[in-house]
This record gives C-alpha cells, sequence and structure tokens, in this order.
C-alpha cells in the first residue's frame, strides 16, 4: 500500500459500503456516497490499485459446509529454533480444518480457529492431529458461547 494515498470522508465512506456489501454495483455505491459513477469508480479503483481493497470474497455459512462448531485454540510449544516453528506453521497452515492461524507475540505462541462439524470431528482433530507434533507443549481450547461481533 502506497504510504503518501491520503484517504478522505469519502474514500472512508466507500470502504464502509464496501465491507457491507462487496456486491454493490457502482451506481449504487456512487448513489450512498453522494458522487456520480465515474468519480466513484476512479475512486475504486485508486483504492484497488493502492492496496487498501485487497480483494472481495464471499462469506460461507460453515454450517451449510458441515463445520458448525467453530473452536479457538492456543498453542505454545518448545521449540526455539526457526526451523522448528517453520516447520510447525507448515504443517498446521496446511490443515483444511485451520480457518485463521496467527503466531503471537508472548504467550501463548499461536492462536488458531478450527472449524469442525461437531464435538467428535473437533477430537479426532485435536488427538489425531494437533496434539501429536512435535514440539507442542500445552493447548488450550475455547468453544465459542456466543458469537457477538465477526467480521465477516
Amino acid at each position: 500500500m502506497s504510504n503518501d494515498l491520503h484517504l478522505d470522508a469519502v474514500d472512508r465512506d466507500i470502504l464502509f459500503h464496501l465491507r457491507q456489501d462487496g456486491r454493490l454495483t457502482n451506481v449504487e455505491l456512487a448513489k450512498r456516497v453522494g458522487l456520480t459513477p465515474p468519480p466513484c469508480l476512479r475512486r475504486v479503483k485508486r483504492l484497488e490499485e493502492a492496496g487498501v481493497i485487497a480483494g472481495y470474497r464471499a462469506v460461507i455459512n460453515p454450517e451449510a459446509l458441515g463445520r458448525g462448531l467453530e473452536v479457538l485454540v492456543d498453542v505454545e510449544i518448545y521449540a526455539q529454533d526457526r526451523k522448528s516453528f517453520e516447520e510447525f506453521e507448515g504443517t498446521v497452515a496446511s490443515y483444511e480444518e485451520v480457518i485463521e492461524f496467527r503466531r503471537l507475540y508472548g504467550r501463548p505462541d499461536y492462536f488458531i480457529r478450527v472449524a469442525v462439524a461437531d464435538h467428535a470431528a473437533y477430537e479426532a482433530f485435536l488427538t489425531g492431529r494437533l496434539s501429536g507434533l512435535p514440539g507442542v507443549r500445552r493447548i488450550e481450547s475455547h468453544l465459542t458461547m456466543k458469537d457477538i461481533k465477526t467480521s465477516d
């Protein structure tokens, strides 16, 4: 993203509306932000080219894919060397059940979001994949009681 790109109130309004509905037509978006379609389209293209808008995607209902149970997992590992971190990260990132994976500062070392069908599927994932990885020191699983706010 360009450091010299200035986002004014109209740019921020465009981003707000596209976050709410990325499928808005340019005509509808222009109407919502108070522009005519040509300058609105130029602004959107500028935001895309500058990397402010990184892409568009569909938000999929996980239950429709048979992945209605989401578990938040904290993981600490023994490894201190780069190779071990990279191997752990490569393995975990390759798992289909993993929908978000972050290395953190401090403890825990990693935060993982896992989406599976049910409790039995999570137990199979935890015991058959995650807990058996080399260097794993501690795993703590958190089940969501209620979604209050998500970015999806």
